[in-house]
């Protein structure tokens, strides 16, 4: 004798979660995912997925003074490049190229992303302040 006689009925799974960005206090969620589509693109090749550089050619971007100090210096690297210049006493001699070419609102979200990744915690760089150091170099 059958206890249940109508159709069977299939269990709802529920859907599946979004990825969320990492949270980091008072940054918007847009400027990391951007950040790191900008990372990908632009600074992987030599930063490497991890942040970590390669030994005596590109710095890592791990808990550095020059990613997690003064916005200003690290502005000034993507806008300028940089080239024969020890980061925390260790040589690398790769030259980093110059990002100009990239927008006020990329280059804060990349940085923003940077800043935020690798074991980093700083806070965003935001596009006036992009605008002002790029403006301060024309004159």
């Amino acid at each position: 004798m059958a206890l249940f006689s109508g159709p069977a009925r299939a269990q709802k799974k529920p859907a599946p979660k979004k990825p969320t960005p990492p949270k980091s206090a008072g940054i918007a969620p847009t400027a990391l995912i951007q950040g790191k589509t900008i990372y990908t693109q632009n600074c992987l090749t030599c930063h490497q997925a991890d942040g970590g550089g390669v030994d005596g050619l590109n710095p890592p971007l791990s808990k550095t003074s020059w990613v997690l100090g003064d916005k200003t210096r690290i502005i000034n690297v993507l806008l300028n490049g940089l080239q024969g210049e020890d980061i925390d006493g260790e040589p690398y001699n790769n030259v980093m190229p110059s990002y100009d070419n990239l927008t006020d609102q990329q280059i804060a979200d990349v940085l923003t992303f940077v800043r935020n990744s690798f074991g980093n915690k700083a806070s965003a760089v935001k596009a006036p302040e992009v605008k002002t150091v790029r403006a301060a170099r024309k004159k």
